[in-house]
C-alpha cells in the first residue's frame, strides 16, 4: 500500500454553481485547494482528478428515473421537473448540473477505490460530502450523494464492513436512508438536533430496519453547543462504536458549518475543534480500519472565514503533515481573497482556542445537562442493540 495520501481534485468541480445568491458558493471550494498550495500540501499528497461517475455507478444508489430528470433538467434549466427536487430554491438547476454533480461524485467513489486497492492509504475529496441527496431525489444543495456513492463502490469491491461518521451540523439522512437495511454500512451522525435545523430527522431512535438494527447511530445536538460539547459527544459515542463495529474502511463527512459563524446553523463550535475531530477520525481509522480513511467535504457557508482553512486542516492531516494551530496563514492566499471576494481573508490558521479540551463520559454525567440528555438518548436507543452497556 502506498503511504502517500491523494487529494482528489478537478478544477472543474467549482462548476457546481446554483448561481449568485445561493449560500453554497463555488468559491468556497477553489480558496481551499489555494490554501492547500499556499501551505505547499500539494507536495505531500498525489492530486488526482478521476473520471465522472459514469450511468452504472450513479445507479449503485441513484434511481435510473431520477438520473435522467437530472440529465434533462442539465440540458433545460427551465423544464426541472420539481417533484423530484430540482428547480428549487435550495437545488435550482443549472446548465451542465448533470456533468458537473457527476464529476463530483467521480472524485468520491475513485478516493473510495484508491484505498481498497491500496492505492493510497487516505483520500480526500473536499468538494464531495453532499450527504442529503436521497435515490430518487435532489435535498439540501445535493443532487447526487456522493459519499453514499463510495460507500456502495466499496461493498461492489468486496468490503464487508463499512464505517461513515458525519460531523456536519445537518443530519446525514441521505447516506442513512441509502443503507437503512444494510447492516455492512454503520452509520453515525452527530448533528443539530432535527427540532431546530433541517432536515428535522435524525432522531436517536433512528438506529435502523429490522434487518440493520444498530447500525444507524444518530447524535442530536441541542443548539448552541460548543467545544466542549461537541467533543464530549463525538468521543461517548463515535470509538465506542467504531471499536465494535471494526470497519474495513473508514468513511468521514466533514462539513464545516458547525463552525459559530456559519450563517444557516445553531452550533457554536471553533475551528480548534473540528481540527480536533479530523485528528480523531484519521487516527480511528489507523486503530480500527487499518488506515484506510476516505474523508469528504460538506457543508460550510462561511466560505472565505471557515471552509478553507477547515479543509486545509483535514488535507494536512491526512497527507501526515498537519498544520499547526497557531499557524499563520501566507499573506499571498490573502491577497487572493480580496481579489476574488473583496473580502479580508483570516489571518491565522484556527481561532485561537487550541488545545481543546472535554470531559469524557467515563467520568460520569449529568441527568439534568441537555447536552448529556442527548449523549443518552444515542446510547440508551442504539448501544444495546450492539450488545453494548448504555
Amino acid at each position: 500500500m502506498s503511504g502517500r495520501a491523494q487529494l482528489m481534485w478537478d478544477e472543474a468541480v467549482t462548476g457546481y454553481d446554483f448561481g449568485r445568491d445561493h449560500p453554497m458558493d463555488p468559491v468556497r471550494l477553489a480558496l481551499t485547494r489555494r490554501l492547500v498550495d499556499a501551505f505547499g500540501l500539494d507536495k505531500d499528497v498525489d492530486v488526482v482528478a478521476a473520471q465522472p461517475a459514469g450511468e452504472s455507478t450513479l445507479r449503485l444508489v441513484h434511481r435510473a428515473d431520477y438520473i435522467e430528470a437530472v440529465k434533462a433538467a442539465s440540458v433545460d434549466p427551465r423544464a426541472a421537473d420539481q417533484s423530484y427536487g430540482l428547480g428549487t430554491l435550495d437545488d435550482p438547476a443549472f446548465a451542465g448540473m448533470h456533468e458537473v454533480s457527476a464529476l463530483i461524485a467521480g472524485q468520491s467513489v475513485g478516493a473510495a477505490e484508491a484505498v481498497w486497492r491500496g492505492e493510497a492509504l487516505h483520500a480526500v475529496n473536499f468538494a464531495g460530502g453532499l450527504h442529503h441527496a436521497m435515490p430518487g431525489g435532489a435535498s439540501g444543495f445535493c443532487i447526487y450523494n456522493d459519499a453514499s456513492l463510495a460507500i456502495a463502490r466499496l461493498l461492489e469491491l468486496g468490503a464487508e464492513r463499512v464505517a461513515y461518521i458525519d460531523v456536519d451540523v445537518h443530519h446525514g439522512d441521505g447516506v442513512q436512508a441509502a443503507f437503512w437495511e444494510d447492516p455492512r454500512v454503520l452509520t453515525i451522525s452527530v448533528h443539530e438536533h432535527p427540532r431546530t435545523l433541517f432536515p428535522q430527522t435524525g432522531w436517536p431512535e433512528e438506529t435502523g430496519a429490522e434487518s440493520a438494527e444498530g447500525t444507524a447511530v444518530n447524535v442530536a445536538l441541542p443548539a448552541g453547543t460548543g467545544d466542549a460539547g461537541w467533543l464530549r459527544a463525538f468521543h461517548a459515542v463515535v470509538p465506542e462504536l467504531i471499536a465494535d463495529f471494526r470497519p474495513q474502511v473508514l468513511v468521514t463527512q466533514h462539513g464545516a458549518d458547525t463552525h459559530f459563524e456559519d450563517p444557516l446553523a445553531h452550533l457554536a463550535v471553533s475551528l480548534d475543534a473540528q481540527r480536533a475531530v479530523q485528528v480523531a477520525c484519521h487516527d480511528l481509522a489507523h486503530e480500527y480500519a487499518g488506515g484506510k480513511w476516505v474523508a469528504l467535504g460538506g457543508g460550510g457557508y462561511a466560505v472565505v472565514e471557515v471552509v478553507p482553512r477547515s479543509w486545509t486542516h483535514l488535507v494536512g492531516i491526512a497527507a501526515g503533515r498537519a498544520i499547526e494551530p497557531e499557524a499563520m496563514i501566507p499573506e499571498g492566499w490573502r491577497q487572493e481573497v480580496f481579489a476574488r471576494t473583496r473580502q479580508l481573508g483570516p489571518a491565522r490558521m484556527t481561532d485561537g482556542r487550541w488545545p481543546v479540551s472535554w470531559a469524557g463520559w467515563e467520568a460520569g454525567y449529568d441527568p439534568a445537562d441537555r447536552l448529556d440528555q442527548a449523549v443518552l438518548a444515542t446510547r440508551k436507543a442504539v448501544f444495546p442493540l450492539r450488545g453494548l452497556l448504555a
